[in-house]
């Protein structure tokens, strides 16, 4: 999708779709349990050019996360940098299932994002937290300790994407216009 494809009917539905979806981090969830990794994996999936792929998903991220600053103060932390860049790997990981979308390719790229996230961010943690030993030791503490966290991460991943994928299919299948 080039830039100008971004204001079609399928690319403004994508869009929407992305920027409707992550504001369900508002409400409230279990911990980790967000679209973060789906719509990133989407937007990677779907959005044809790569620079918007990766931007779209961390525009809506932005917009979710001014939106929790002002509601409870959590929008914006430390670990921001590595929360957005595990986001810009998994739109890079979405660009390999392109011309692949099947219930399995989907599954797996839901879990290697899972995957993703939680090297990235727990490591993140690690480095600008200081809650862990700056030493293999701590690092290694600070996954062990991430790992409860892991099953929202993945669980969140797989529910959501089957929420973005499947509704898109579905109305790409009553609207074939869309699939163009």
């Amino acid at each position: 999708m080039e830039t100008k494809e971004l204001f079609t009917a399928k690319g403004k539905f994508i869009i929407l779709m992305i920027l409707v979806i992550s504001l369900i981090r508002l409400f409230p969830h279990q911990p980790n349990f967000t679209p973060l990794g789906a719509i990133a994996l989407f937007g990677g999936t779907y959005i044809s050019n790569k620079r918007w792929a990766i931007l779209i998903p961390l525009i809506a991220l932005f917009i979710s996360d001014i939106a929790l600053q002002f509601i409870n103060g959590t929008g914006f932390h430390l670990t921001m940098p590595f929360v957005y860049g595990s986001l810009v790997l998994i739109s890079m990981l979405g660009f390999l299932l392109r011309r692949r979308v099947q219930r399995q390719t989907i599954m797996v790229g839901s879990l290697v994002g899972s995957l993703i996230f939680f090297f990235v961010t727990n490591f993140g943690t690690w480095v600008t937290e200081g809650i862990y030993e700056h030493s293999f030791n701590g690092l290694v503490n600070c996954y062990i300790m991430g790992i409860p966290f892991f099953k929202g991460t993945v669980m969140g991943d797989l529910f959501y994407n089957l929420i973005l994928f499947g509704s898109y299919g579905l109305v790409k299948w009553k609207f074939p216009k869309l699939a163009v």
